[in-house]
């Protein structure tokens, strides 16, 4: 991703993935990003033409240290499913407000890199045997369980990792 940036763009795509990260998608706007710049607000419409090319900056990092996770994953326990789920768990829980900003509003396929979103969901699609719709499936299981979790939905005593075992189990036996 950083790489098709300038460095400019590198500078203010990092100080509102900070932004985010410390206080959520509702914090993250032009003109707080320009202030925690230094800068005016129109100065970053050199760089994203609006709000929503920032959005997609920073969820094209998402699915690119999405793939990066899970290839990691596939590499370490090729073929394990749970492997996936864990290192898919851990990584949106370590980014809870990246993860929300991504996943909570339509993918901006358009402003994504060619290829990024395959590339992401590629370590599933191959431990599922090429089955797209049990990949579908499957991610659809481990974003609930993700999306409920950084939302507090489970109650304290919920034992969320026999649930997941016992979700993915269901899923692919």
């Amino acid at each position: 991703m950083a790489e098709r940036l300038t460095p400019r763009a590198r500078e203010i795509a990092a100080a509102a993935r900070a932004l985010l990260e410390e206080s959520g998608p509702a914090a993250l706007t032009m003109r707080t990003l320009a202030d925690r710049l230094g800068i005016k607000a129109p100065s970053l419409y050199k760089h994203f033409p609006d709000k929503h090319a920032v959005e997609a900056e920073l969820t094209a990092q998402l699915l690119a240290e999405t793939a990066e996770t899970l290839e990691a994953a596939e590499a370490r326990a090729p073929g394990s499913l749970e492997a996936l789920a864990e290192a898919y768990r851990t990584y949106a829980l370590a980014h809870p407000h990246l993860y929300r900003l991504a996943t909570e509003r339509p993918l901006p396929r358009a402003g994504l890199p060619a290829g990024l979103e395959d590339r992401a969901a590629l370590p599933l699609l191959r431990t599922c045997a090429g089955d797209q719709d049990l990949a579908r499936a499957v991610w659809a299981f481990a974003h609930g369980m993700v999306i409920l979790e950084i939302h507090g939905r489970f109650s304290a005593d919920a034992d969320l990792d026999a649930a997941w075992k016992r979700g993915l189990n269901a899923l692919h036996p």
